[in-house]
């Protein structure tokens, strides 16, 4: 009997013990500061898409330096009944100096044909940029005996047009794949060169994983291809967003509330209330980017993996890799 009462005593400090241990607080994660607790919702863990070759190659990118005019695509061999070219096609090449065998890119200088700016002073910051340009394909001579050299298209990332350039042919760096890691979400300004996403391929505003972005930082910034950047957002982005700002004007006020809160930037409502400054939140990082691309002025990238949208005109800074 008082072996019984003995062990039924264990039972029951071991069960509260447990209980305790389940609802302690975790522990700060270890390299962080103290008070930041290891949650799913802060430090997710991120599974990340790397780049193909078909993302590195078919990227584009933003340059200072404008690309000559000279060599272009003049036609194929179905011209005029076809314009548009893609793998395996035959087409010609106005220009000089074209050798059997040797690859060109085919690169298309581009416009945006919608005026509207994504962010305010978008198309200055481009401007400021360089000119846009997509890669198009990859093409091969197999003749060059006439006035036109004769080439095979051997990859296209979209339909070739004439009057897209080309250039000779460049090898670009593959990227090292990356094993899911946890990815601290609120993570504070590391000091470490910031940059913004003046465009996004295809002239996209939102994007997620896989999707194009250029950043206006480049070599002369020591950007580099491999390099990952957090892209952020603070919240005073939606403040200047005409269509984002209307969720600042809704009333969040319940009607048992005495003295709602009210914003103190535009004071889009009047209360007694306190006051929610909204310059004090914290910025969230958004996604991840690597870099695939670079030019002295800009550089390309690949949003690896997405918490959310990711908007043309966040902010991207350097991580600690």
């Amino acid at each position: 009997m008082k072996k019984t009462g003995l062990l039924l005593i264990l039972v029951l400090v071991a069960s509260a013990f447990a209980q305790d241990s389940a609802s302690a607080p975790s522990p700060a994660i270890a390299g962080h500061p103290e008070g930041t607790l290891q949650k799913a919702d802060n430090f997710p863990t991120l599974k990340m898409q790397m780049p193909t070759e078909s993302d590195i190659y078919c990227a584009g990118f933003i340059s200072k330096h404008l690309l000559p005019n000279a060599s272009f695509v003049a036609g194929g061999l179905q011209t005029p009944n076809t314009t548009k070219f893609a793998n395996g096609d035959l087409v010609y090449l106005a220009g000089d100096g074209y050798k059997a065998g040797q690859e060109y890119s085919v690169i298309r200088e581009l416009r945006n044909p919608d005026r509207n700016e994504i962010y305010a002073g978008q198309e200055a910051a481009i401007k400021q940029a360089g000119q846009p340009y997509a890669d198009i394909g990859r093409v091969r001579i197999v003749d060059s005996r006439h006035r036109m050299a004769i080439a095979q298209v051997e990859y296209s990332c979209d339909p070739i047009n004439p009057g897209d350039l080309v250039t000779p042919f460049v090898q670009r760096a593959s990227i090292e794949s990356q094993e899911p890691h946890m990815f601290d979400r609120f993570l504070p300004p590391n000091g470490k060169l910031s940059a913004r996403i003046i465009m996004a391929k295809d002239f996209d505003s939102e994007l997620g994983t896989g999707d194009k972005v250029y950043i206006n930082a480049g070599t002369n910034q020591g950007v580099k291809v491999g390099d990952y950047f957090r892209a952020v957002r603070r919240y005073e982005r939606d403040l200047e967003d005409p269509v984002d700002s209307l969720s600042f004007k809704a009333s969040t006020a319940e009607d048992t509330q005495k003295n709602p809160p009210s914003l103190d930037q535009h004071m889009f409502t009047k209360s007694s209330g306190p006051v929610i400054h909204v310059r004090d939140f914290p910025r969230r990082a958004v996604g991840e980017v690597v870099i695939i691309g670079a030019t002295p002025t800009t550089a390309t990238g690949m949003i690896v993996s997405a918490l959310e949208d990711v908007h043309v005109g966040d902010s991207v800074e350097l991580e600690n890799k």
